[in-house]
């Protein structure tokens, strides 16, 4: 992900945790803050504890939920730091195709990401 598309600092983490509003679907827990020095971009960050699983299926597990972010990211309403925190056993978490959906489903309804029309809706 790019640098200036990361939530890195510690503080701002643990604001956004502490203060932001909470969405869940599935593995995933979207916790979101409106950022009033950045109106025009937003910060994203991952988190998965260790009751996730070893080190190296969280890891996997980040980078599948970060690259989903990453194509999500045009998409979205800007303004916002965001933290992304996968729960669950390794079982339950998605493979990098569901994890893009799981996402979608998530941000749609935090409102930062518009709803699809659907079918044989005008403008669909």
């Amino acid at each position: 992900m790019e640098r200036d598309l990361r939530l890195r600092r510690e503080r701002d983490v643990r604001v956004a945790r502490a203060r932001g509003r909470s969405v869940t679907h599935g593995p995933y827990v979207l916790r979101y803050l409106r950022n009033p020095a950045s109106p025009d971009a937003n910060r994203y960050t991952v988190v998965a504890g260790k009751k996730v699983g070893g080190s190296v299926q969280r890891n996997r597990l980040k980078r599948v939920t970060r690259e989903a972010l990453r194509a999500l990211h045009p998409r979205l309403a800007t303004g916002f730091d965001c933290v992304i925190i996968l729960r669950g056993t390794v079982e339950e978490l998605p493979s990098s195709a569901a994890a893009f959906e799981l996402l979608t489903v998530v941000f749609q309804r935090a409102g930062m990401l518009p709803q699809a029309a659907p079918a044989g809706e005008p403008g669909s």
